[in-house]
């Protein structure tokens, strides 16, 4: 499917200039700043050289004074303390961060994950009678539990206390918790709105160490589990994010915790990870624990201590992710063999199917993928426990959470944001949720939103490439959402020799224009422009500028997003 190609809005042109003059660097460079709001030197200081030092004090976070004199409570008085979490990968970190925190400080703690299957998303009633059944009088619950306002209401019947730890959005009333720490809740001042689960956290560890004169490095030390959670969870990249993943990647690749250097090792990628390496390489693994058996594996491994059974552990999740590809690869195969065989899915400007079948924990890979496909709002159904489950994604610019709330009246529970969501139904709910869910979205999805978009940041030629513009280039990392590596066109630029297709659907080029050196270009999944190309005829391309590092030797390669012959 061709995609559209959309240039930022230009800046304020004085702006550039001085940023560019003030820091020496090439204009294009200095537009992308001021588009990113770094807008004078002092911006551009801290944007360029993150420091753990403007990190924000964590007592500004409502309720976090409370939740640390009760945990101090709990401590001086021997109480049982539970520290509980989601199945993800936020969840699992966040449980590893907390649970090795404060069990330097208490033998009496444990911690508790749901089953994704039997207890499903959140704080569970199962989970609280496991907390009163056991004798905790304390539950630090973490990446979770902002809208349960009845489980902890149960919670409290039976004089069990919660401290809440969540970054999602709160409903209009807040549970009756100890302590609710959410930067988003409306009362809430603290400066940074956008910290995953496991930064909550790492806010609380750094508060208790804070109060009690505990060194830096007491809290420091789980950097690398809290940017794998920034990572995982999609969360924006800026603000005291980006100085958390920043950090998080530096030790990440120097000296990892026991779980996660194992976890590497298995992988097969050692060392020189980046945001974009931690998403596709030691997410899924992570999260493969959970969807395919049960989370506290997770937990376990990263855990680990370097004289324990991290290997053993790493490899087990290995093995789960290698499960969860085969059964991602087979629905995924089903799914689109579905949609193909059926005119009437392949002309609708939605994709509802379902298997009962097909393993719940994959189908929102599997809706994923199809929406990459057709790009259109999908939903992949399945059943389970005895209703029907659904996960649902959707394309930029739409509003799916809307769109399923025009579909409440057939669905038992449903929940999330505008580019992901869950719910549940009844099976013979499935064909008229269908045509309700086309027909809604039909009426408001435009053509424009239905063809996926490249954002192009600058408009650069060839000949500013050079040395320095990549070292200040990969200086405006960590990428990640509201960060993104820069997106680059350049036009008339025309093949060195010719064009090679390479792996199953990919082509190698060296372009050039009037003037400039050779630039290698790697065109993933664009094979099909390999006719296209002749060396005398120009074309434009789009594309993130990386280092490709080959037998020691490292080399600037372009990673071609579009390809559109003049």
């Amino acid at each position: 499917m061709e995609k559209r190609w959309v240039l930022a809005s230009d800046c304020d042109d004085a702006t550039i200039t001085t940023i560019a003059e003030q820091l020496n660097i090439d204009r294009s460079l200095a537009q992308i700043l001021v588009q990113r709001n770094i807008c004078d030197f002092d911006q551009a200081k801290d944007f360029f050289r993150p420091n753990l030092d403007q990190l924000h004090d964590p007592f500004l976070m409502k309720d976090m004074d409370v939740a640390i004199a009760r945990i101090e409570t709990a401590l001086a008085n021997n109480e049982k303390i539970l520290i509980y979490g989601d199945y993800d990968v936020d969840g699992t970190t966040s449980v590893a961060l907390a649970f090795s925190f404060f069990s330097q400080l208490t033998k009496n703690i444990e911690y508790y994950i749901p089953d994704r299957y039997l207890e499903g998303y959140g704080i569970s009633t199962a989970g609280i009678d496991y907390a009163n059944e056991n004798g905790f009088s304390l539950v630090i619950a973490l990446d979770c539990g902002i809208k349960s306002i009845d489980k902890i209401g149960y919670a409290n019947t039976l004089g069990i206390d919660f401290i809440i730890c969540d970054h999602h959005l709160p409903g209009d009333e807040l549970p009756r918790a100890i302590a609710v720490l959410d930067p988003k809740r409306a009362d809430c001042v603290y400066p940074f709105k956008e910290l995953a689960g496991c930064g909550i956290g790492f806010k609380l560890a750094q508060a208790y160490a804070q109060k009690h004169g505990l060194p830096k490095e007491s809290y420091l030390c789980y950097l690398d589990l809290v940017m794998v959670s920034i990572a995982a969870d999609i969360v924006p990249v800026i603000g005291e994010n980006r100085i958390l993943a920043h950090y998080g990647l530096k030790k990440l690749n120097t000296d990892p915790c026991e779980g996660l250097r194992a976890l590497m090792e298995v992988s097969g990628k050692t060392e020189n990870y980046s945001i974009t390496d931690v998403v596709f390489t030691l997410g899924p693994r992570i999260n493969a624990a959970g969807r395919i058996d049960h989370a506290k594996h997770a937990v376990a491994m990263l855990l680990c201590q370097v004289d324990g059974n991290s290997l053993e552990q790493s490899e087990l999740i290995n093995l789960k992710n290698t499960e969860r590809k085969t059964y991602d690869q087979d629905i995924t195969r089903e799914a689109l063999a579905l949609i193909g065989e059926s005119e009437i899915l392949i002309n609708r400007k939605t994709t509802v199917v379902f298997n009962e079948s097909w393993h719940k924990g994959v189908i929102g890979i599997v809706a994923s993928r199809l929406t990459e496909k057709y790009y259109r709002p999908t939903v992949v159904l399945t059943k389970s426990n005895g209703h029907v489950a659904g996960s649902c994604r959707s394309v930029v610019g739409f509003d799916l959470y809307e769109a399923l709330s025009g579909c409440a009246h057939l669905l038992d529970q449903y929940g999330g944001h505008k580019f992901a969501a869950g719910l549940t139904m009844q099976e013979h709910n499935i064909d008229a949720f269908a045509d309700k869910f086309e027909e809604i979205v039909s009426a408001s999805i435009t053509e424009e939103l239905l063809t996926p978009m490249i954002r192009i940041d600058a408009e650069i030629e060839l000949s500013q490439i050079n040395g320095k513009f990549y070292r200040v280039l990969s200086q405006m990392g960590p990428f990640g959402p509201e960060n993104m590596s820069p997106v680059f066109v350049t036009h008339n630029v025309y093949l060195a020799q010719y064009a090679t297709a390479v792996g199953q659907n990919h082509l190698k080029i060296n372009i050039k224009q009037q003037n400039s050196p050779i630039f290698e270009g790697i065109a993933f999944g664009l094979a099909e422009f390999q006719n296209l190309l002749q060396p005398k005829v120009p074309f434009s391309v789009c594309y993130t500028l990386e280092e490709n590092v080959w037998r020691d030797k490292k080399r600037l390669q372009l990673n071609i997003k579009g390809i559109k012959v003049n």
